[in-house]
C-alpha cells in the first residue's frame, strides 16, 4: 500500500488529509500527518482568544480526533532527500529516525519573520499560535491586577503599554481586540483610567491592512486613534532592549507586552534541508495544480500547498505573481490536493488552483469591524457580525462552530471572562512553596515560551496560517 507522507498540520496538511480520508479507497493509500502539534490552530480565531470571546482550546482542531484512518505522528520534519523517498523525522521524545515514503506533501507552513532589532527576541511575543494568544491576555489582566496596587508613575505606566509591531490582519485586528478588552476592564479597576492605558502599533509602510484600499484603511486607523490607541505609520522599531521600545520616528517609551507579528518568513527545512526546488525566498516551487517543480519538469510523487508554497495566481490576471499567503488559500489549496493527488493515482490529470476573492473582513474589538468587497466597503457592527458568522461557519467540524457559538451566546449576557491564568506557566510554584523548598522563580518571563522566530522552521512545519488570515472566500 501507497504511503502518502503530509508534512505539517495547519490549514493545507489538515485538509489534505481530511479529505483524502474522504475520498481513497480503503486500502488504496496510507496517510501519515508529521507534525509537532496534536492539532491544527484556526488562526482567525486567536484575535478573539487574545479578548477572551473565543476559549482557547475552541481555536485549536484536534488531529487524532478528526482523522480516523490518518497516522499522525508526534515530531517536525527535520531533513527531505526525495531522491530516495525518505525524510528525517524528530519525534517530541527519543532521537531522530528516517521515514520513507511513496509521495509526498509539503505544507510546512512558515515562521514569524524577524529582523536583528536588539531585544526583539528577549522580550517580544508572537501571535501565530494558542499559546501566545493566550499569554498576551493572561499578560495584560495581570498587568491590570499589578498596575491597580501602584500609585501613578513609571511602573504603572510601563505594564499598562502594549506595543504590537506588524500593521496586516494579525497585528490589527489582535490590536483591536486587546484595545477592546483593555478598555472594557477600566470599569472593574476604579483605580486605573483611559489615560493610564498607552497603545502602539508600529507598521514599516505608510498603511495598515494592505488587502483593503487607502480609504477603509485610513478609516481603520482614525477609528484607533479615537479609541486611545497610537498608530506609527512609515515606522520601524530600532530597539526594544529590557522593554525600552525605541522607534524609527524619535518616539521611546517602555513597554510590559511587545507582540511582534511582521509578517511570514520561509522555514529552515524549505531553505536549507530538502532537496526539492525552492524559489530565491525559501518557498517551494509549484505548479498551478499544486506539483513541486514547473510545468515543463514537475517532480514526480511532490505536491505543496499553503504558506510555504510559491502557487502561481492565476486569478491575478498577472503573470509571475502568486496567491496571497492567508488561511483561505490554504485550505482549498489543501482540498484541491488531495483530490488532484487521487487523480494522480487513478491516472487522470490534476486540475489547476483558480480562487478569486470574495473580499476581506476584519473585526477591530467588540462590536467593530470592517468588510470590503471591490468598492463595496462595510462598517462597524454589521462587518463585525459578517466576520463572525464567516468564521463560525469557516472553522472545521461542527464540535467547534457550536462550541464558539455558544460561547459568543453566554458572552453576550454575562460578558467576556476577565480572570487571568498566567500562573500555568508556573504550575509547581504554589506546591513547592507549600512543601518547603527554596521558592520557584516569579518573574514574568520576557518572551513566550516559543522563541518569535526560532529559524527553527524544521521545528514550526505546523501550519500554513498567514499574517492575512480574514479573507473570506
Amino acid at each position: 500500500m501507497r504511503r502518502i507522507l503530509v508534512i505539517g498540520g495547519g490549514y493545507a496538511g489538515f485538509y489534505t488529509a481530511w479529505k483524502l480520508e474522504k475520498k481513497l479507497r480503503r486500502g488504496e493509500a496510507e496517510v501519515v500527518v508529521v507534525d509537532p502539534r496534536p492539532y491544527m490552530t484556526y488562526q482567525p480565531f486567536l484575535p478573539e482568544v487574545v479578548s477572551g470571546s473565543v476559549e482557547a482550546r475552541h481555536a485549536a482542531v484536534s488531529l487524532r480526533r478528526n482523522l480516523h484512518r490518518t497516522k499522525v505522528v508526534s515530531g517536525s520534519v527535520i531533513a527531505i532527500e526525495h531522491a530516495q523517498r525518505s525524510v528525517t523525522i524528530r519525534p517530541s521524545q527519543g532521537p531522530d529516525f528516517p521515514m520513507s515514503y511513496d509521495v509526498l506533501v509539503v505544507t510546512a507552513g512558515a515562521v514569524t519573520r524577524t529582523f536583528d532589532v536588539p531585544g526583539i527576541a528577549e522580550r517580544a511575543i508572537g501571535m501565530k499560535h494558542v499559546e501566545e494568544a493566550v499569554a498576551i491576555r493572561d499578560r495584560l489582566l495581570t498587568a491590570f491586577d499589578e498596575a491597580s496596587g501602584l500609585e501613578p508613575g513609571p511602573i504603572r505606566r510601563r505594564l499598562l503599554t502594549i506595543t504590537y509591531v506588524g500593521g496586516g490582519f494579525s497585528g490589527v485586528e489582535g490590536f483591536g481586540e486587546l484595545l477592546s478588552l483593555a478598555t472594557s476592564l477600566l470599569k472593574l479597576y476604579p483605580e486605573l483610567s483611559q489615560s493610564d492605558l498607552a497603545f502602539h502599533l508600529v507598521e514599516a509602510t505608510g498603511r495598515i491592512l494592505p488587502e483593503v484600499s487607502d480609504k477603509p484603511g485610513q478609516w481603520v486607523v482614525s477609528m484607533l486613534e479615537q479609541r486611545g490607541a497610537e498608530v506609527h505609520l512609515n515606522t520601524t522599531v530600532r530597539s526594544a532592549e529590557d522593554g525600552h521600545v525605541v522607534l524609527s520616528d524619535g518616539s521611546e517609551f517602555d513597554s510590559e507586552l511587545i507582540v511582534w507579528t511582521a509578517g511570514n518568513a520561509a522555514t529552515r527545512l524549505m531553505r536549507n534541508h530538502t532537496d526539492l526546488p525552492h524559489t530565491e525566498r525559501g518557498l517551494v516551487q509549484v505548479c498551478a495544480d499544486l506539483r513541486i517543480g514547473t510545468d515543463a519538469n514537475p517532480v514526480t510523487d511532490a505536491w505543496a500547498a499553503g504558506d510555504d508554497a510559491a502557487v502561481p495566481d492565476l486569478a491575478s490576471g498577472t503573470e509571475g505573481t502568486f496567491t496571497v499567503p492567508n488561511a483561505q488559500n490554504a485550505v482549498r489549496q489543501g482540498k484541491l490536493l488531495a483530490k488532484n493527488l487521487v487523480r494522480t493515482l487513478r491516472g487522470r490529470e490534476p486540475k489547476p488552483y483558480v480562487h478569486h476573492s470574495l473580499g476581506a473582513v476584519a473585526t477591530l474589538g467588540l462590536g467593530k469591524g470592517i468588510f470590503q468587497y471591490r468598492g463595496i466597503v462595510i462598517k462597524g457592527l454589521l462587518a463585525w457580525l459578517m466576520h463572525r458568522g464567516y468564521h463560525v461557519l469557516a472553522v472545521p467540524t461542527w464540535d467547534r462552530k457550536v462550541r464558539v457559538f455558544a460561547i459568543w451566546v453566554a458572552a453576550t449576557f454575562y460578558g467576556r471572562d476577565v480572570v487571568s491564568l498566567a500562573s500555568v506557566q508556573r504550575p509547581r510554584e504554589a506546591f513547592a512553596t507549600a512543601a518547603g523548598v527554596p521558592a520557584l522563580s516569579s518573574h514574568r518571563p520576557a518572551a513566550s515560551s516559543e522563541p518569535v522566530d526560532s529559524g527553527e522552521s524544521v521545528e514550526s512545519v505546523d501550519s500554513g496560517e498567514s499574517v492575512s488570515s480574514s479573507q473570506p472566500g
